[in-house]
């Protein structure tokens, strides 16, 4: 039987979370960047074996969407959150912001502060968006700043008047969840890469251990033929893709990522990542699955502090 579903919008809002830590290593750092398929094709390459082995004295370097990753006890939070009820089974990750102000450490303790910024009814679905600001604990600088968009299925009906509910702390929110108008001409770069079958059991271990991407029962359970790819591992593989080919290899180019989720992945498919540059310094992408007649997954775009000359 499906859980209650409750939402009280006013509660939700006024909710305060409470602070807590998230500590990382270069173990950590590394066992992500393979998840996300760093020297997936060449154990060698020169612009990302950085990432997993430190060369001499040098530190390994950290993936700009390893920010994703910090606040990763939130969901758990917001399951004892008041006011805000609901089937964790019919939870859906619509949309991943990532602003970075800083350069990630190789290892660090962060200090995450959260908030609802965003309570919207959608009729057949209540939409929740979550700020999350993460600091450096010991200094107090502020890395990097997460927005995630959650769609709680089955929750929305909410609202006590005929205007369907709506609030958001950085309107207008729609705007921020539409999908991203991807331009139709040829692309400027096209990048394509082989996920491996136990994509999902490596991503996994950087602590997203939701059985849907590992426990075949769970994942016929929820409609799926086989376990499904985590939709930020999908996103770690596209903005692997903008760094190798627009980006040169440097990392520290990558400002600001917003992903959109549209379709999953299993394990094992092939993805290719198509880039259009707009303005000089964003990057446009949408990620598609070869086996599947170019079926579009995750789509979004990447503001770059400059980029290269030779572009």
């Amino acid at each position: 039987m499906a859980a209650r579903t409750v939402i009280d919008p006013q509660v939700i809002v006024s909710h305060e979370f409470p602070q807590w830590s998230f500590t990382y290593s270069e173990r950590d750092v590394s066992l992500y960047a393979l998840g996300i398929g760093a020297c997936l094709n060449d154990p060698v390459d020169d612009k990302e074996l950085k990432y997993v082995y430190h060369r001499d004295v040098q530190p390994i370097e950290v993936l700009p969407t390893f920010a994703a990753i910090f606040p990763s006890q939130i969901l758990s939070l917001m399951a004892n959150s008041p006011g805000l009820e609901f089937d964790s089974h019919l939870l859906l990750h619509g949309k991943q912001d990532i602003e970075i102000y800083k350069p990630f450490p190789s290892s660090c303790c962060i200090l995450n502060k959260a908030a609802i910024v965003g309570v919207h009814d959608k009729g057949k679905a209540a939409l929740i968006e979550i700020e999350i600001l993460c600091y450096e604990k010991e200094s107090g600088v502020l890395l990097c700043r997460n927005l995630m968009t959650l769609y709680l299925r089955g929750a929305g009906g909410f609202s006590n008047s005929s205007q369907p509910y709506s609030y958001s702390k950085y309107p207008p929110s729609d705007k921020a969840v539409a999908a991203p108008k991807i331009p139709r001409t040829k692309p400027f770069a096209v990048y394509e890469e082989c996920t491996q079958p136990s994509q999902a059991l490596v991503y996994r271990l950087s602590g997203d251990y939701n059985p849907l991407h590992s426990d075949p029962t769970v994942a016929e359970i929820a409609g799926f033929s086989r376990p499904i790819l985590h939709g930020l591992c999908s996103l770690g593989f596209a903005v692997r893709a903008i760094i190798k080919t627009i980006c040169g290899g440097d990392h520290n180019m990558i400002k600001n990522i917003s992903g959109r989720f549209l379709l999953h992945v299993f394990p094992g498919e092939t993805l290719i990542t198509e880039m259009w540059i707009e303005g000089g310094v964003r990057v446009m992408y949408e990620t598609r699955v070869k086996e599947r007649g170019g079926a579009a997954v995750v789509a979004g775009s990447v503001l770059l502090s400059q980029l290269k000359a030779s572009l």
